[in-house]
């Protein structure tokens, strides 16, 4: 291909998709609802890419990512809100105002001085402060300003980083191994009253001190799960592929058999997931 797309084709191909004589079906009855279940495949389509160092795939990805950014434009566009131009221009004022570190001036063009690096933490508090100051008003908390919507475990590692900033937080790892024994032995307590509602909320307990443990191991709780839900995944696949070769019935095979059948998965699968 001698000439390479630029983000203006694409906004063009958004519209003539969406044009009302001769466009595609499915765009035009789309609407900013229907598309978010879309948008968070793609986020995570993204994601299993990157974590798969498939970068093939990572660029592909990036496009259809970029695709759903495309889409709610074209829907403000034709609604008369903003335009991609808006959504740009935004970003880049935000930014520079949010990293006076970097850009001291307000503007692409200005540098700091390369002698004066600031402090992370002075970074953190800079940022906040800033944006303290573009909602006019004063927080209501200093937990505010995660999302509800985010998955329960990233808005568990968010709360937590949030309330650790300013000194809520155990100093050593030790005491969040207590305290995640602790909170299993609770749900082990309120399990024999058969009271859902109560081991629903232990059970809440014991995730969310699942994430800080991670979050003191300096591991991300949601690549973890995902990691052990690709070798779940991986090991039972095995398991029916055995079932396959040995022309045996899953289902009807007893517990026994099916425990046995895991530890030949978990060998024979060792090389290519981490074993557990």
């Amino acid at each position: 291909m001698s000439q390479l797309y630029t983000l203006a084709d694409l906004e063009q191909l958004m519209a003539r998709l969406r044009d009302p004589v001769d466009g595609c079906p499915w765009d035009l009855k789309q609407t900013w609802n229907t598309i978010v279940p879309h948008t968070l495949e793609e986020v995570y389509e993204v994601v299993e890419a990157i974590e798969n160092e498939d970068f093939t795939h990572v660029r592909e990805e990036l496009g259809d990512l970029l695709f759903q950014i495309i889409f709610y434009c074209q829907f403000a566009r034709e609604q008369e809100r903003f335009q991609l131009q808006d959504v740009i221009h935004d970003i880049v004022v935000k930014l520079l105002r949010r990293h006076p570190h970097v850009f001291p001036e307000g503007t692409l063009e200005s540098r700091r001085d390369p002698n004066q690096t600031p402090q992370e933490a002075d970074i953190k508090n800079t940022w906040e402060a800033i944006k303290k100051r573009e909602k006019g008003e004063p927080v209501e908390s200093l937990l505010a300003g995660v999302p509800v919507t985010l998955p329960a475990l990233k808005r568990a590692e968010k709360i937590q980083k949030k309330a650790a900033r300013v000194g809520f937080d155990w100093p050593e790892v030790e005491p969040v191994v207590d305290n995640l024994k602790f909170e299993i032995t609770e749900l082990q307590d309120v399990m024999a009253s058969d009271n859902i509602e109560a081991m629903e909320d232990e059970l809440g307990d014991i995730l969310f001190s699942a994430v800080n443990l991670a979050r003191h191991l300096k591991i991300s709780p949601d690549q973890a799960l995902r990691k052990s839900v690709r070798k779940f995944q991986s090991r039972f696949e095995m398991m029916e592929q055995i079932c396959n070769e040995k022309d045996l019935d899953f289902a009807s095979l007893t517990l026994e058999e099916k425990d046995d059948l895991w530890r030949q998965a978990k060998k024979l699968t060792q090389g290519s997931v981490e074993s557990s």
